[in-house]
């Protein structure tokens, strides 16, 4: 596998008292490869669905070893029904189902010193296993004032608006990479080497339980609340297609710059990323069949 960064645990920094967010997505747990993997109601997605929530389970254990005393698990993926509750750790608590105001990162605004990104992925129009950036193919770009932005950036500005750092990011060689640059003090797990959009090489659970862990527990000297960065944002958004353009157009503030592109302003992340979510929402009703 190509070249991550995780230290092994040594003497561990005890921050005691300290409470975290897990936001869980699942095209980066372990062995997740393709779109059985985690579409609900396959054969193939509630075996996975199991390897998911034990990627949980190792963050968990080395969050609670280095200290935190408390630990929200915000399910951040597609229906955000697919961890299994009665295999979590009972030592944490499971935000679960769909419509959160703050999607991904709901949970953030409720005095979290860190935040985790499991199981996230490379960005729309980037290489990466099942890369995209909230619709699964009809976005081919978004750009968070004027750079290319995936899930895991886009979090991870709302996560500065709140003071929150980001302690660890897990997925595959991509979203790593990705993620060296929006969080660069995070701890990185690679948990699979991207091959294409549906192939990768992976490691098996014993062995990526082993690499969360450790990282988690590392990960926990650097939780603690910082500055607030507040102040306007610019997210645009390319389409495959015209018509999504045009249909996402009608939301106000959103304006039509190109023939697949639109853009907005907003006064700081956590409006930037609502206006998004409603672009996205629009979008993928303004879907029709096989042409798209």
């Amino acid at each position: 596998m190509g070249a991550f960064r995780v230290r092994a645990p040594g003497v561990l920094a005890r921050v005691p008292g300290m409470r975290i967010l897990i936001s869980a997505d699942m095209e980066g747990a372990t062995g997740v490869t393709w779109t059985d993997d985690v579409v609900p109601g396959s054969p193939q997605w509630d075996r996975f669905r199991r390897l998911f929530t034990g990627d949980v389970n190792a963050v968990l254990a080395g969050l609670f070893e280095a200290g935190a005393s408390d630990v929200l698990v915000n399910e951040a993926h597609s229906s955000q029904r697919n961890l299994l509750l009665e295999d979590l750790d009972p030592r944490a608590r499971m935000l679960t189902g769909r419509h959160k105001p703050l999607s991904m990162m709901q949970g953030v605004d409720s005095g979290v010193d860190g935040v985790v990104f499991l199981g996230y992925h490379a960005g729309a129009g980037f290489d990466g296993v099942l890369s995209h950036t909230y619709l699964e193919n009809q976005i081919t770009g978004v750009w968070l004032d004027d750079v290319p932005a995936s899930e895991g950036r886009l979090n991870a500005g709302m996560a500065a608006e709140y003071g929150v750092p980001v302690l660890l990011v897990s997925g595959d060689d991509k979203t790593c990479e990705d993620a060296r640059d929006y969080a660069p003090e995070a701890e990185l797990v690679q948990v699979k080497e991207c091959v294409s959009r549906y192939a990768a090489i992976c490691l098996p659970p014993s062995r990526t339980a082993e690499l969360l862990t450790g990282a988690a527990a590392d990960a926990m000297s650097r939780a603690g609340r910082e500055e607030r960065r507040v102040g306007p944002h610019r997210i645009e958004v390319e389409f495959d297609a015209s018509h999504l353009a045009q249909a996402t157009a009608v939301i106000p503030t959103v304006e039509q710059i190109g023939t697949r592109r639109v853009g907005f302003d907003a006064p700081d992340m956590t409006e930037a990323m609502k206006c998004f979510k409603v672009v996205t929402a629009i979008a993928a009703g303004a879907v029709q069949g096989i042409y798209g």
